[in-house]
């Protein structure tokens, strides 16, 4: 997955990828076209002046000194700005006047105001998740001396400059946070935790300075003691007081699973759609499963041809195969090791062309942004393309039990950190958003399609391997089926978790006993559910809209189809709604 980006906003061939963009107005464009962008260029600006964290996430370094205001009255001038513009673009703009491309990035524009206008008054993460705090308290520092270009001194300077603005969140998070759901609170404990040794140690490392050393050591100590009394007004505070609902209720749910997707489906049609593809991966697996059997256990009987003996087959098969694992402390050298198989076969094989020069970075996940996924790509920002892009990845704690430990080293098998980097980083999230990147228009940078940069993703896993990668596998593929399993049960436990009123136990069942996974990891996708509400079905959505697209071109196409001038095609236009593809790509 990639890494949400929180913000004030709601947010072909053989050419390089990754060139300067400055987000200004192209010249040469038609009046409306050229009006439009100009306006968006002030309304960054504007944005970027009032949300500091937000400007150095889009790479412009011009605010990496402060952080953003996050009071109430803040964030109801915020509220206040987003109603404005939404109808400053109905009044000042002719849609008619627009080229085709500039009326696509007008209606993504109204839409991410839109969006965020529904948010503001339906799903107000400031004031019910606690964690969003955290993510300004310390991923906002992460994030100067991670990713941005500026010296490294100057990024020093500006992340002790910023980490001053701590206690001013602290303020406002005291202020906004009434009744959290109980597991937001719990989370936002763990990682404030994590925060604590962040400003006491790590953060000299990767500064690149000596423990203890000006200009970080003042602001650190402050924050420590901040970050100290904030965990005791966590604990003792809020915690009890937790009880809101994260649920968000069926009308809640279809509203904002819509405006999420952008992709002309209801909640009701997703569910459909979901559980008949469930059932079709399912039996692929078994077909799979029963080949790897007679290997695997030589002399035993292939369980019967039924559902219970189907399952058993499928599920002993992963168990066998799951003992193939690295230690945990190599967890991360182990993705690293796959990198360069993955992207030699990716140009031996034409799939497309990668970016030059590659800027992906593998590194261990940080404990403040743990507690949510396994891993995760943050890519480079638009404004500031030639900064690194981190594929991070989360090894199991190492104050968790053995048996723990072992449950999730056989889910991220070796098999299965193929299919993991196949997703986060070659060809999926990283070289699509190295190539979101180059594109001209800033408003489709700005408000990427999570269901396209998710959906693009699950897409490469299975076109990889139908393409030759593994060398015709059987336990990789099974592997494949199962990661790709796992992107449609999403789909289903996001839609049931938050209108079903499931509990913990059916939702369970349904990732061990359907989705084969471990205990642990249904206990952490549960979790998850229960954290962010629909982006879980963006994986199963986008993966449904790229495989559609991919077989009614290459129908269409039929013997001058080319697979790689395909996905460069596909992948020129943005990172844009999935239901702007079937016109774009022709």
């Amino acid at each position: 997955m990639t890494e949400p980006q929180q913000s004030g906003p709601q947010q072909s061939g053989q050419q390089q990828i990754g060139q300067p963009q400055t987000g200004q107005p192209q010249t040469g464009q038609p009046p409306a076209d050229q009006r439009l962008a100009e306006l968006f260029q002030q309304y960054v600006q504007e944005q970027c002046q009032r949300h500091p964290y937000w400007a150095t996430q889009l790479g412009n370094h011009e605010h990496d000194d402060r952080l953003d205001d996050l009071s109430p009255a803040a964030r109801q001038k915020d509220v206040e700005q987003w109603r404005s513009w939404r109808q400053r673009l109905e009044r000042d703009i002719e849609v008619r006047r627009l080229s085709p491309s500039a009326q696509i990035d007008l209606a993504i524009w109204k839409h991410a105001l839109d969006y965020a206008l529904w948010q503001a008054e339906h799903d107000d993460r400031f004031r019910y998740d606690p964690r969003i705090y955290g993510e300004y308290m310390t991923d906002s520092v992460f994030a100067l001396l991670t990713q941005s270009t500026l010296p490294r001194e100057r990024n020093v300077q500006n992340a002790a400059r910023r980490i001053a603005y701590l206690p001013r969140i602290i303020a406002a998070a005291q202020a906004s946070l009434h009744n959290p759901p109980r597991v937001l609170t719990e989370v936002a404990i763990q990682r404030t935790k994590g925060a604590i040794a962040f400003y006491e140690k790590d953060i000299y490392t990767l500064a690149g300075e000596r423990p203890g050393s000006e200009p970080l050591a003042t602001p650190c100590r402050a924050a420590v003691t901040a970050l100290q009394d904030y965990l005791r007004w966590l604990e003792q505070e809020l915690l009890p007081r937790s009880q809101g609902e994260w649920r968000l209720g069926p009308e809640k749910f279809a509203q904002k699973l819509a405006l999420e997707l952008d992709a002309g489906l209801t909640a009701a049609e997703v569910l459909r759609l979901a559980e008949a593809e469930a059932d079709r991966v399912e039996l692929e697996m078994w077909y799979v499963a029963r080949q790897l059997w007679s290997r695997l256990f030589p002399g035993q009987p292939l369980p019967p041809d039924d559902a219970e003996g189907r399952r058993f087959t499928i599920r002993r098969v992963l168990d066998e195969l799951a003992k193939d694992h690295p230690k945990a402390e190599d967890l991360v050298e182990e993705v690293r090791r796959t990198v360069e198989n993955i992207r030699r076969f990716i140009r031996d094989n034409r799939i497309l062309t990668l970016p030059e020069p590659d800027t992906c970075q593998i590194v261990e996940m940080p404990p403040f942004q743990r507690g949510y996924s396994v891993a995760y790509l943050n890519p480079a920002p638009p404004l500031d393309p030639k900064a690194a892009s981190l594929y991070a990845v989360a090894p199991p704690p190492a104050d968790w039990p053995a048996p723990r430990i072992e449950a999730f080293l056989r889910e991220y098998n070796r098999h299965m950190l193929q299919i993991l980097t196949i997703h986060e980083a070659y060809p999926g999230h990283y070289v699509q958003l190295a190539y979101a990147n180059r594109h001209p228009s800033l408003i489709r940078k700005v408000f990427a399609s999570g269901v396209f940069a998710e959906g693009w993703a699950v897409y490469t896993e299975q076109m990889m391997l139908d393409q030759g990668y593994g060398q015709g596998d059987l336990a990789l593929r099974l592997h494949q089926l199962k990661f790709y399993l796992r992107a449609v049960l999403n789909a289903l436990l996001d839609y049931h978790m938050h209108c079903s009123n499931w509990d913990d136990e059916t939702a369970r069942r349904l990732l061990m006993e359907r989705g084969f996974q471990t205990e642990g990891e249904a206990v952490g996708k549960i979790l998850r559910a229960k954290q962010n509400s629909v982006q879980l079905s963006t994986y199963f959505v986008g993966r449904m809209a790229f495989y559609r697209l991919r077989q009614q071109v290459q129908r269409r196409r039929g013997d001058a189809f080319d697979l790689g001038r395909f996905h460069e095609e596909v992948l020129s236009h943005g990172t844009l709604p999935v239901k702007y593809l079937p016109n774009l790509v022709r």
